[in-house]
């Protein structure tokens, strides 16, 4: 398109321009042009990439900032990591019914930047939002899954979006833990990693200097991350009330059509029992959701690779260790469930 006036038009219309990255350096916003049926495949769409040069087009920030796409109903599942989210994502994405954007790299990006009052990411949030909660036709509501990455944002979507509510998905540590252990290295330093982003917005003083953090085990610093990360929920919880309701991913895991059931009404989103029902017993549960692996196969041989009687002593561990700490706080960790 040659004229970036009618391209921001068109863009605004179409719920298929997913918005997708930020070129910070020259001012603008890549969108990608997705197929609806596609956004329920396995993978996140952070990894998507343009499907040719009529798949992606860009714009100046100023005029991403001046849309005023049609809006719909928008809600949002926010997550730990590894408690199943994106299965439960994927599973809400219904064609015709409703749309789920797993994972957008969009929200991860204006996290990264900033949206605080001065912050490069202020005055992008609000039309980056209402772009995300545009419906495609004849459906309902969007519910969009962001990286855990992009958890500082959560007071500030919820702010910004006064009728949203939204899911807040963990699990118990020990699965928490296990799945670093699966990602074997990189796995491991994502968990440290994860506890100085952690630190940075939603920190606490766990009375050690910089010699004792550095002395950590690799699933010291995930757990400490992941208590963090309940922490911040817990917040979360006390500002926005029965807006938000917890997931447990293991119970979950063992009552798939209940859940799908309890989530589309805490959305306020229909859902048929008999739908549900269809949903959990179809193959979408067979597959990994990242990968679309068979998941029995894939979880088998993960386990195979991984556990050891050494690491479920060393979770075990770490566990009592997170415990003692939770309870000088004075908090219930894992958040307990609320969603039913």
């Amino acid at each position: 398109m040659s004229n970036p006036a009618l391209e921001a038009a068109e863009i605004a219309r179409d719920p298929s321009w997913i918005p997708h990255r930020i070129d910070w350096t020259q001012n603008r916003m890549q969108f990608l042009k997705l197929e609806r049926s596609s956004l329920g495949d396995a993978g996140f769409l952070a990894d998507r990439e343009p499907s040719g040069p009529q798949g992606e087009a860009w714009l100046a920030l100023d005029r991403v900032a001046a849309m005023q796409p049609e809006t719909g109903p928008i809600h949002f599942i926010f997550h730990t990591a590894f408690c199943r989210s994106t299965l439960l994502a994927r599973a809400l994405d219904r064609p015709g019914a409703m749309a789920s954007l797993n994972e957008p790299h969009i929200l991860a990006a204006l996290a990264g930047a900033g949206v605080e009052p001065g912050r490069p990411g202020a005055a992008l949030l609000a039309p980056v939002l209402k772009l995300l909660a545009r419906s495609f036709p004849g459906e309902s509501a969007v519910v969009v899954k962001p990286t855990n990455h992009a958890n500082a944002l959560i007071p500030a979507i919820l702010t910004a979006l006064p009728q949203a509510r939204a899911v807040l998905m963990t699990n118990p540590l020990p699965s928490f833990l296990a799945a670093v252990i699966r990602k074997g290295m990189m796995g491991r330093r994502w968990g440290r990693l994860l506890y100085l982003e952690m630190q940075s917005y939603a920190g606490m003083d766990l009375g050690m200097d910089g010699r004792e953090q550095f002395a950590m085990t690799d699933l010291q610093a995930a757990a400490l991350a992941w208590f963090l990360a309940q922490r911040w929920f817990a917040l979360q919880q006390q500002r926005f009330g029965e807006r938000l309701a917890v997931l447990d991913g293991d119970v979950f895991g063992r009552e798939k059509a209940r859940t799908l059931s309890a989530v589309s009404k805490h959305l306020g989103i229909a859902m048929e029992e008999g739908t549900a029902e269809t949903i959990a017993t179809g193959k979408l549960f067979t597959s990994h959701a990242k990968s679309g692996e068979d998941f029995a196969a894939k979880e088998a041989a993960d386990a195979a690779r991984s556990r050891s009687a050494v690491t479920e002593e060393e979770i075990a561990q770490v566990g009592q260790w997170i415990g003692m700490i939770a309870q000088q706080a004075g908090l219930d960790v894992p958040r307990p469930q609320t969603l039913f």
